[in-house]
């Protein structure tokens, strides 16, 4: 079946996992062809990464039995009716806020919740790629014409000593970087473009905790971050190339960028 009707619903869907298979070329299609849907998908992402940072503490809280218990009417009416369904409404948005907002931040992860401080540098990567890397007048704020102040700019705010890679032997010139937040600190965000145009990004936090390294997708047929969580600092290195060339391209930036943070 073919849907050209599709609207913003279509989208939560198409993020949430739930827009039917046979419906996704023709949702795809769409969506390049109205620029500005597309922008708000890249919002909602963005969005919800935002949300995270801000509920990663309570996400995986279990909701309290009592709350629970006035949802499903299980409590005893002890004040006035009014008092009571005050405490209902209450009730039932905080179970909305606490359990909606976890199924929705599971339900598109795609490859699963995994481990939050994971999920949540690859998808701020995913999210800033999605939104800067499409601009052509205002993708960075510091052009790669003005490197080494760039250099030292971010370095100053991120908090770590950070080195632009050198991806040209990759196919890859800096076209410049910007600055971001990320949960309660800062990131820093290096663009680079290709011969064709292609562009990639490279994101790096000072705020991170443990040690792993994986590759993430947020949407299915969207860009991939192939991320380190090392040493207190996290990269992701985020583009819509085939997954071997992006392994070798984030293998080669995460060498430099680690031996610019050594050195």
């Amino acid at each position: 079946m073919t849907r050209r009707d599709f609207t913003e619903r279509d989208i939560h869907m198409a993020l949430d996992g739930e827009l039917p298979g046979e419906e996704r070329m023709a949702y795809d299609a769409w969506l390049e062809a109205n620029p500005e849907m597309k922008a708000r998908s890249a919002r909602f992402v963005a969005d919800r990464a935002a949300l995270r940072a801000a509920f990663a503490g309570v996400l995986d809280e279990p909701v309290p039995a009592r709350l629970k218990q006035a949802v499903f009417g299980e409590t005893t009416v002890r004040a006035s009716a009014l008092r009571s369904r005050w405490w209902l409404s209450a009730a039932a948005a905080a179970v909305l806020v606490i359990g909606g907002l976890a199924g929705y931040v599971a339900g598109i992860d795609g490859i699963g919740r995994g481990n939050e401080s994971e999920d949540l540098l690859a998808e701020q990567a995913i999210a800033a790629h999605v939104i800067y890397a499409a601009e052509k007048r205002h993708a960075v704020e510091v052009p790669a014409s003005d490197k080494d102040h760039l250099q030292t700019w971010l370095s100053n705010r991120v908090g770590l000593r950070l080195v632009a890679p050198d991806l040209e032997a990759e196919g890859f010139q800096l076209v410049g970087g910007r600055l971001l937040p990320a949960g309660q600190g800062k990131a820093a965000m290096l663009l680079y473009e290709d011969a064709s145009g292609e562009r990639i990004s490279l994101f790096v936090t000072a705020e991170s905790a443990g040690k792993s390294k994986g590759t993430y997708t947020a949407e299915a047929d969207g860009p991939e971050a192939v991320y380190w969580l090392d040493k207190g600092y996290g990269c992701a290195v985020v583009g819509s190339l085939p997954r071997e060339r992006l392994a070798a391209v984030a293998k080669s930036a995460y060498g430099q960028l680690l031996a610019g943070l050594a050195s």
